[in-house]
């Protein structure tokens, strides 16, 4: 009697260690403009995506990362020195240099609480023949699957939307002239279809004119899908299941000068 027991509180033990394991929780992602975010899992683990050194939009000197991530080559996605601790962090760049060809780099892997993979893509849609590859990354992380496009040139195929999957948070370039514009993006949305949050990037501001301001992509978009914090910083929860997926803008500031983070 006694073993039979022992033998049932070491199956609750197991089983309680197991849900906790499980347990996920809130994800936290802040912009620095252009397509530079940070995505911070309910366990502490900070990615940081295509860091760049814009003047217009100066990148707080405290970032640091446990991953860095690049979708290509250029030096406004590519920058690692931005992040205060790069030469510590773990880099995945999204390209790899075979002979004298600069081809994709096939990622699909566990770091820490995360899971990364990535998708081959192009940065124009002409297969590359103008701006070469972009590589999209897919972050697994607290039961939530965000996408980060980066310079995305076209539109998706099945086998590139099929690789991605179903998706909660995509980040999506809106500004055109480099990347997909507006109406391109609204297809590739639709495409995708998240669930969540939509974050348009890579879109011209007043500080930041050389690309297109998000204005064609928030054209015909429901008012009521769209919020624009005051904030850099959205809190991304995993019950969270708006009957269509929510645009948010965030709104670069000046860490020194940044109001209160929105939640």
């Amino acid at each position: 009697m006694l073993r039979y027991f022992a033998v049932v509180a070491v199956g609750l033990l197991i089983g309680a260690v197991g849900q906790a394991a499980d347990k996920t929780g809130p994800v936290t992602i802040r912009w620095h403009g252009q397509s530079f975010f940070e995505i911070i899992s309910s366990k502490g683990t900070r990615i940081v995506t295509d860091p760049h050194n814009l003047e217009a939009f100066p990148v707080p000197e405290d970032i640091r990362a446990d991953l860095i991530t690049m979708s290509h080559t250029h030096d406004d996605h590519s920058f690692v020195s931005s992040v205060q601790n790069h030469r510590e962090a773990k880099t995945l760049a999204g390209w790899v240099v075979r002979g004298k060809t600069l081809d994709w780099n096939p990622i699909d892997q566990d770091f820490r609480d995360v899971h990364v993979k990535t998708v081959g893509t192009y940065h124009d849609d002409s297969k590359g023949a103008e701006r070469g590859k972009n590589t999209v990354f897919i972050f697994d992380v607290d039961g939530m699957r965000i996408v980060h496009l980066g310079d995305l040139g076209h539109l998706l195929n099945d086998a590139q939307l099929k690789a991605i999957g179903k998706v909660d948070v995509l980040m999506i370039p809106v500004g055109g002239v480099f990347t997909i514009n507006g109406d391109e993006a609204k297809k590739v949305v639709n495409q995708i279809k998240p669930s969540k949050y939509i974050l348009p990037m890579h879109y011209g501001t007043k500080e930041f004119d050389i690309v297109q301001p998000p204005d064609e992509f928030l054209e015909d978009q429901k008012p009521e899908t769209i919020k624009r914090l005051k904030s850099n910083q959205l809190i991304v929860k995993p019950d969270f299941k708006p009957a269509q997926p929510i645009i948010v803008l965030m709104n670069w500031r000046d860490p020194s000068k940044a109001p209160k983070e929105e939640k």
